[in-house]
């Protein structure tokens, strides 16, 4: 019975995890558009742990921000957002990653340092990673969020260590509720 509560516990704190960086983005304006962008921009078919996507919504003119490492999501994000009932422009200003071997090894050998790590292993649960793998020209930047400091530093040193990265930009964020 113990192990099933844990397993629970696990559950939506990795739900809560997942949520947080979209959820965190646009506190202000309209609330339901801003649930129904978040949502769309969720549901993207493409849209991975190599991806980061952002929003704010300004009036009923959605601005598009982020880094996508597949060169069709650009497009696609905007897209659905302007379908979206409400939404009178899309201002997109994705950034379409390079393509480079050189960056996709870093990204798969980043990706199992951080999530292969033990101590960050809660963080592998969801169907949407909390933790975004952003590189560009062999520098790494973690973005999303996290349950705490120490989880924090744990991603940085491990993405620190892998072969090939000239630097690693730590945007992760805690968080406290």
């Amino acid at each position: 019975m113990k192990r099933s509560s844990f397993r629970k516990l696990l559950v939506v704190a990795a739900v809560a995890l997942i949520a947080a960086p979209l959820l965190a983005q646009g506190a202000t304006g309209n609330g339901q558009l801003e649930q129904k962008v978040r949502h769309e921009l969720l549901m993207l078919p493409y849209y991975g742990v190599f991806d980061n996507l952002a929003f704010r919504v300004e009036g009923n003119t959605v601005v598009l921000l982020g880094q996508v490492s597949r060169p069709t999501l650009r497009p696609t994000a905007e897209r659905v957002v302007k379908q979206i009932e409400g939404v009178s422009a899309v201002d997109n200003r994705i950034e379409v990653l390079p393509v480079s071997f050189h960056d996709d090894r870093i990204r798969r050998g980043v990706l199992r340092a951080v999530y292969g790590n033990s101590a960050l292993f809660r963080y592998n649960l969801g169907a949407i990673a909390p933790i975004r793998i952003v590189v560009k020209n062999g520098n790494v930047t973690l973005e999303g969020v996290v349950a705490n400091e120490m989880d924090r530093n744990i991603a940085f040193l491990a993405a620190n260590g892998v072969s090939g990265v000239f630097s690693v930009k730590n945007n992760l964020r805690v968080n406290n509720g």
